[in-house]
Formats: structure tokens, sequence, C-alpha cells
């Protein structure tokens, strides 16, 4: 065969394998293209254990708010200056069956007129029955218009620990009823009223006990339930204003301790009148606690309230209490030191100040007698002491002399 025939024979078989690899698919059986699966497909339900155990929570928080939303309200605080008017608002909670709501002081404060919304969307104008600027705590009324609301029941605040959960009620930015829920961050803060917007206090008072929680409370929360999971309030949520009014991660609480014992004062006579012993001592959180100084100082407690100073005339004067008698240096401040250290207060022992006055503010009356737990050097002495009324100008100044009382 000659080269040319042989080179014939292979193009036309070459060209004949090629037909056939691009021979096209008939049209009537058009090309499908299948992925392959992520995950094998089974037709196995999920138990409805497992469905019912993760729901249990959030059917938990439904139910919780069914239940207690009726009794919470949106308050629009109205203030007239000439033809200016300017309207504050907040949440508020109903704490009895005869129509009182407890909402922050700070939220009506110079109010002139005050409207309360109801759950179901009814207004009803509310009287204010009383404020108390220190607590931050606030009595309205609007009579006939709760009927048939159920109140809240308030729990021990004193039982609240940290990491238990907190859940709020309330109108932030007037979105009526929403709820939010977090955990107790932390027991015991305290609040200067000044960061609450009441700069007619005296200096120097602190709202003790406060609760710390991490859920969400802007403005128009404040006055709102913070509840326990059994729907209890554990405290009324109080907003502090920020830039721009938005949460910072920080919300606070005024204990129910502090509202079971401060609203019938509110209710009965518009306002409340505190314990005060007329005792001073060394800034805690600056490291001058008991437990700091006991070793340096020698003293044979490690917990309790040192007495430094006590005030001229005031009841712990009377009662006998002593302060300190002699000057000594520690991380170069000077301290007053050899006082009485108060360990309990009616059975009730205390670690530092800041556990004595929630103690005082919850329980506290003027005039009531109350037994401290005392010591005194080596002594352990039981000595009764009657509070006095806290002066309404704030001064609880003491001697400026180291002496002993």
């Amino acid at each position: 065969m000659s080269l040319v025939r042989r080179g014939l024979v292979v193009l036309l078989f070459a060209a004949s394998a090629c037909q056939s690899i691009v021979t096209p698919l008939p049209t009537s059986t058009p090309a499908r293209l299948t992925l392959p699966s992520s995950a094998p497909v089974t037709d196995t339900p999920l138990q409805q254990a497992l469905i019912d155990a993760a729901d249990a929570e959030y059917r938990l928080l439904s139910e919780l708010y069914e239940r207690v939303a009726p009794a919470v309200v949106a308050i629009a605080a109205i203030s007239r200056q000439g033809a200016e008017q300017t309207i504050e608002r907040g949440s508020g909670f109903l704490i009895d069956d005869t129509g009182h709501i407890v909402t922050n002081a700070h939220v009506v404060r110079g109010a002139s007129d005050i409207e309360v919304t109801l759950h179901d969307g009814r207004i009803a104008s509310a009287t204010l029955r009383g404020a108390d600027a220190f607590s931050d705590l606030a009595v309205l009324h609007i009579g006939e218009a709760a009927e048939g609301l159920a109140p809240l029941a308030l729990a021990d605040s004193d039982a609240v620990r940290v990491g238990e959960r907190a859940i709020a009620i309330g109108n932030p930015f007037g979105l009526n009823s929403s709820m939010t829920q977090g955990i107790i961050s932390a027991t015991g803060r305290q609040l200067p009223p000044l960061h609450l917007l009441n700069s007619d206090l005296p200096p120097g008072f602190s709202n003790p006990a406060i609760l710390q929680v991490d859920a969400l409370i802007n403005v128009g929360s404040s006055g709102g339930p913070l509840l326990n999971t059994r729907g209890e309030v554990i405290g009324v949520t109080t907003a502090i204003r920020s830039a721009g009014n938005a949460f910072q991660g920080v919300g606070f609480a005024i204990p129910a301790n502090t509202l079971r014992r401060v609203a019938p004062e509110l209710i009965q006579n518009g306002r409340v009148s505190y314990a005060w012993l007329g005792i001073s001592t060394l800034r805690e959180e600056d490291g001058f606690n008991v437990a700091a100084l006991a070793e340096p100082l020698g003293l044979t407690a490690n917990k309790g309230v040192l007495i430094d100073r006590v005030s001229t005339g005031s009841p712990a004067q009377l009662a006998g209490l002593r302060g300190g008698s002699q000057l000594v240096t520690h991380r170069r401040v000077e301290v007053c030191a050899g006082g009485d250290i108060i360990v309990a207060i009616n059975g009730h022992f205390v670690n530092n100040l800041d556990e004595l006055l929630a103690w005082l503010v919850s329980y506290g009356r003027p005039g009531d007698q109350v037994i401290l737990l005392v010591v005194r050097g080596e002594e352990t002495l039981e000595l009764p002491l009657v509070p006095g009324a806290r002066p309404r100008d704030g001064d609880e100044s003491a001697p400026p002399e180291c002496l002993a009382s």
C-alpha cells in the first residue's frame, strides 16, 4: 500500500472515531445535573423529648410573660413650663389590688400630669402618692382602673445570688411590653443618687444593696419589674442615662426588700424616713476595710464596721459607741484607730459598711431600738441603740479630732 493511501485510511478512521465521541444526546432527553448530598437523608425524626427539653426554657418565659405582663404599665410623666411640654417615659407595675403602682422617682420627678397605659391599651390618669429620691422609688395610684388586674408578688431579695436568672419587662423607648432576660451580675452595689439624676439630694448618701444585671434596661424600661423564674419581683429596674440613651451593658435594680419597706410609707406619708446612727468610717473601697486593717492594726475581728469617729449628740454617742483614739499611718494614710467594730445588728452579721447600711435601709426605722454586737478590744458587747431620723440636710459631720467618745 502506498504512503498516500495509507494516510487516507488513517484519516478516515480518526474522523470516524471523532464522530462517535461527539455525537450529541437526543433532544428528547435533556441532561440533568445531580449534586451530592452533604448529609445522608433519613426519615428518622428528632426525639420529641429532646425538642421538649430545648423548648422548655422558652415556654417558661412565654407563660411567665402572659401571667405577669397585664400588671406592667407604661408611664408618661408630663411636665409643663410655660408653653413648653416635655414627657418622661417609663414603666411601672401594680403592687396591690387597690390600684397602687410603683415606678422610679426620677421618671415622675417634676411632673404636672401622669398618664398610665395599661396592658390592654386603656389610659388612666394617675396621682402621685409619694416619691423618695434616695431609693429612686415612687408610688402612683390609678384606683378603679386597676380592677380585675392581679398585682405582682414580691420575693425576698436578700436571697438573690449572683448567677441567677433575671427577667425584665418594660417599655423601652416607648415600645410597650418588651421582655429581656439575663443574670444577676452582682449584689450589694452602691448607686449614688447623682447617677439617677436626683441632684436635689444631700451629698454623702448612696443607695446600697443595689442589684446589678446584664439584662437590657434602656430608657423607658425604668420602673419596671425585675423577676425571677417564678414570676416574683426581685427588684425595680433603673435605667441609667448615657450618651444616646443606649444600654451600656450594665443595668441596675432597686431590691424588692427596699420596695417592701419604702412603699407603705410613701402611700401613708408621702415620704420616707430613714434610720441614722451617726458614725463614720474610712472608705472601704480604698482598701481600708476591717479585713485589710485587721493585721496592721492588730484588730480582734476581721469583719465588720470599724468606727473612726462618732458624731456629737448622735444616737451612736448616746448608745456609748466609741470612735478611734489614736492616729496611725497605714499605706501613707492617717487612720483613726482604736474604735469599736460593729459586727452585727439585730443578729444579722455584717461584713462591711455597705451591708450595715443595706440592713438599715430595708429594715431599720427611726425610733425602733436595735441591738448592736460590738467588738471593743478583747471584749464583745451588746449595745442597745435607738436610731434617729436621717438629717434632711445630710449633715453627718464628725468631730475633726481623733478622740475617744
